[in-house]
């Protein structure tokens, strides 16, 4: 079996683990590193998986090297990683879900020819229903990415792409779920606005949502095709919908998404 080392046992780290062991994962294939001895308790008794705070400990015997800590960590656990004595008889590969790190400056740190796998995962992930996104460095063979992506479908779904196309899934996906909270958020404060409670507004919108999402999944239809079943001619579909229309939703979303890709597009090269 892959033995995998989590590094870092915050929301993310935790999501990942859960899906892990969720899938059939065996615990003893799993060790997390987390530094905070509160939470690292949490995480042992919780899953009953192996916590140290040594990223070198961690990685003996590992095979995949996941770093789920926040950008700005990303250089102490490299520091580390370069404390251990990495690759040798095992096949080992760096998993990096840090947002806006390139593979780059992450195999600049590691021996030579290490192979290193980016990934750019998005909050669902926490309740199973993740859209994770990968893309491999210069190193990292197709039987690797294909392992990578194995264990990501734990979590939720897996997408291959080239990684000078992670800045448009930064916008896309990963930061994705706050544009769907916002629609819920403004759609409940409407439904309240119309008289219906806070509670059975939200009932409401949630349920929508997600009925809808799973009927965009599984009928395989277009977006606008199940738009078009549900608009009849002048009626309360089309009056809604030519309000959104003309308060301009559709630009509005692409100027979002644009803004969004940019400032990934300036992250990365401030990680660099």
């Amino acid at each position: 079996m892959t033995r995998i080392a989590v590094i870092g046992g915050g929301r993310i780290g935790e999501a990942l683990i859960a899906g892990l062991l969720e899938s059939g994962r065996a615990v003893k294939d799993l060790v997390v590193v987390e530094t905070h001895a509160d939470r690292g308790e949490v995480l042992a008794d919780r899953f009953g998986i192996r916590v140290t705070d040594s990223v070198t400990d961690a990685s003996v015997g590992a095979d995949l090297l996941v770093i789920a800590v926040k950008p700005g960590d990303v250089d102490a656990v490299l520091a580390d990683l370069g404390k251990a004595e990495l690759g040798g008889d095992r096949d080992q590969v760096l998993v990096s879900l840090a947002a806006g790190v390139p593979t780059a400056r992450l195999e600049n740190k590691l021996p030579a020819g290490f192979p290193v796998v980016r990934v750019m995962s998005n909050t669902p992930m926490l309740v199973g229903q993740g859209m994770s996104v990968v893309s491999p460095g210069r190193y990292a063979k197709a039987d690797q990415l294909d392992l990578v992506s194995e264990v990501l479908d734990a979590v939720g779904k897996v997408v291959v792409v080239p990684e000078t196309q992670m800045d448009a899934v930064t916008a896309v996906s990963g930061s994705g779920p706050a544009y769907f909270f916002l629609v819920v958020e403004a759609m409940v404060d409407a439904g309240v606005g119309l008289g219906l409670t806070r509670d059975v507004a939200t009932q409401l919108v949630v349920q929508t949502m997600v009925g809808s999402a799973a009927l965009l999944e599984e009928s395989g239809q277009h977006a606008a095709d199940l738009r078009a079943a549900v608009t009849s001619p002048a009626g309360t579909t089309a009056a809604a919908l030519r309000e959104l229309e003309r308060g301009g939703v559709r630009s509005a979303f692409l100027e979002a998404l644009h803004a969004a890709k940019q400032r990934s597009i300036e992250q990365g090269v401030a990680a660099e």
